[in-house]
This record gives C-alpha cells, sequence and structure tokens, in this order.
C-alpha cells in the first residue's frame, strides 16, 4: 500500500510517500516547502497570507498524489494552525478550498507521536525526547521504552526569530532576550523538574540542520549524529549577527541549512537552554518523528 502523508509545521509543510507492507515502513520520498506559517501569526491569529501559502502548497501535492492514484492520504497539522485564535475558521477554510480534510493533532498527541516514531529504531532504555519546532518544542522523558513525562511548551525557532530577531541573523542582545524566555518557559515544566544527566535524542528539522552545521564547523562526517552539547554556545557565538561573517563562514551556512539561515540560530538557543536544565552531554539526532510515529500508532495498530 502507498500511503501519503502531509505535515502542516509552523515551519515547513512537507509530504512524505510511504510504502506498508504488512509491519515494514519504508519512505519513498518527501517534499516540503519552508512556508513559514508561524510568521504569518499576528497577535494570535493566522492571517490569510498564511492561509493562502498552505492552500497553494496542499494543492500542489494533492496534483501530486492524485496523478499516481494514491488514495490513502492523511493530512494533519500542529502548534501554528493549532494555537492560531482563528484555528477552526483557519482549518476549515483550508479544507474548503483544497478538499482535504485536515487534523489538528494536539501538543500532547504530538509529543506521543513524536516518541513512539523516534524510539521505534532506538537503542536508549531511558532519556528524552525533543522536537524543537517551529512554534512549539515537545519534551518527551522516557523510561525502559514507556514515556514517563511529556510536555508541549509555546516556544520555537520560527517564534522567536519572528518575535526578538530583525536581520538575518540575532545580534548578541537578541540572543540573550531568546534565552531568557526560554529558561523562564522550561522552568514552568516543573513535571520534569528532577530530571537530569539525561540523554537527549533530537527530531524535527532544528536539530537535523543543528547536525549538519555542527559536523560542517567541527570536521565531523557528514554521517554523525551525535553532538557535544558544550560546543552548542560556540555555534551560536560563531553566528552571532552583531560580527561580520567571513566568506568561509557564509559558505557553511549555505551549505548546510540553506532553508533555515533564518531560523537555525534561535532554535539552538532553544537548545542549549534545555542541555543547561537537564545537564546533558551530548545530543543524538534521529530522523523519525510525528509522521513515523503516527504510522506507527494509527496505521498499522489497526
Amino acid at each position: 500500500m502507498l500511503y501519503g502523508m502531509i505535515d502542516i509545521g509552523s515551519n515547513t509543510v512537507r509530504m512524505a510517500i510511504y510504502r506498508i507492507e504488512g509491519a515494514h515502513v519504508e519512505m519513498l520520498m518527501k517534499k516540503k516547502h519552508t512556508v513559514g506559517l508561524a510568521a504569518y501569526l499576528k497577535e494570535g491569529v493566522m492571517q490569510q497570507q498564511g492561509i493562502d501559502k498552505a492552500v497553494e502548497i496542499l494543492q500542489e501535492f494533492k496534483a501530486f498524489l492524485l496523478a499516481f492514484n494514491i488514495t490513502h492520504v492523511v493530512a494533519f497539522t500542529t502548534a501554528a494552525l493549532r494555537n492560531a485564535k482563528n484555528s477552526q475558521a483557519a482549518v476549515g477554510e483550508i479544507e474548503r478550498l483544497t478538499g482535504l480534510p485536515i487534523r489538528v493533532i494536539t501538543g500532547d498527541e504530538e509529543a506521543t507521536y513524536d516518541f513512539i516514531g523516534a524510539t521505534h529504531d532506538l537503542s536508549e532504555e531511558a532519556g528524552l525526547l525533543i522536537d524543537i519546532g517551529g512554534a512549539s518544542t515537545e519534551i518527551v522523558s522516557y523510561s525502559s521504552g514507556k514515556i514517563e513525562q511529556k510536555i508541549s511548551l509555546p516556544i520555537g525557532s520560527l517564534a522567536f526569530r519572528t518575535k526578538y530577531v530583525h536581520g538575518m541573523l540575532p545580534t548578541k542582545e537578541e540572543c540573550q532576550a531568546m534565552r531568557e524566555e526560554a529558561e523562564a518557559t522550561i522552568r514552568s515544566a516543573t513535571a520534569f523538574a528532577g530530571v537530569r544527566e539525561a540523554s537527549i535524542a533530537g527530531i524535527g528539522g532544528t536539530f537535523k540542520g543543528a547536525a549538519a552545521l555542527y559536523n560542517a564547523l567541527f570536521d565531523e562526517p557528514f554521517e554523525n549524529t551525535k553532538m557535544k552539547t558544550s560546543r552548542i554556545p560556540e555555534i551560536i557565538q560563531r553566528f552571532d549577527g552583531g560580527h561580520g561573517l567571513n566568506e568561509d563562514m557564509i559558505a557553511i551556512l549555505m551549505k548546510t541549512v540553506p532553508d533555515r539561515i533564518h531560523t537555525v540560530i534561535p532554535g539552538l538557543i532553544i537548545a542549549e537552554v534545555l542541555a543547561e536544565r537537564f545537564h546533558s552531554k551530548v545530543i543524538t539526532y534521529s530522523d523519525s518523528g510525528v509522521r513515523e510515529g503516527y504510522i506507527y500508532a494509527e496505521v498499522l495498530a489497526h
């Protein structure tokens, strides 16, 4: 069975095509557009321009699915549309104009699917799973392969960039303002107060970009997925918008994070604060997440 999955995120809109045979899941291809829906939230309301952008991309994806007669399709959306004051109306208009039913998954559901997808092939029995999205950050603590605590926090890479950053890259002062909000928000997650020395599995675009940037800066092989958290502040400082970037640094940004140049540093600031809070020495990037978790939980389980 060919299965199409569309993930309308706060930063990107993605479509992935999977082949599912029994319990075997193989991703055949994926397409994405960096739309930045979270940036179209004005005073909590999703603007018409954001709705129009989503519709345009979804119509393109739908035409692709129809061309290959892929009829098993699910579309879901996360923080940007979920948290909008006009969420129901905005999602309803997108559904009407595209003919695609869209499921608004809760922060709790997103954290659960993240966990299922990322830990399916993970060797660690205990630790933290973190997904820094465009408008929200999901944190899951787990032990013996089971969830202990989970939370969705209202901080994200694109939301921070939109709120605090005026240039392409943040200044030192803007970095500090983002760091302070991240620290205050993460302190509010009191259910995680006792978590210490936790290994972190990072999923999603922020950690994917961070891993690529890390490997380029520190001469690690392309396939390396482990990042020492002690080096994250150095990455942030190197790309401080207050300093002039030389040609080599600009080239590294363009080669490693072409779609996330404007959001990778805000995302890394959240990662830095989380690593400090949980006294974590290493972050391991996992390429599986919410979409794979949805398949394991909602498709294969039925």
